[in-house]
């Protein structure tokens, strides 16, 4: 996969959690784990994007 493409779906991850997070906030019954389990994957995420720009930079 290219390095453009791998960018690429790891920023439409990200917004799709950040999506799937305001959705579950907004439940009445939100389940706080879920958000927890999905905020440590957006920030995993937002991590390895910031790594494959720095090695391009």
């Amino acid at each position: 996969m290219s390095f453009d493409n791998r960018l690429r779906s790891l920023e439409d991850r990200h917004h799709e959690l950040e999506d799937r997070i305001h959705a579950e906030v907004l439940k009445p019954s939100m389940d706080v784990d879920r958000i927890k389990e999905m905020k440590r994957e957006k920030l995993k995420i937002r991590d390895e994007m910031e790594s494959l720009r720095r090695r391009v930079a």
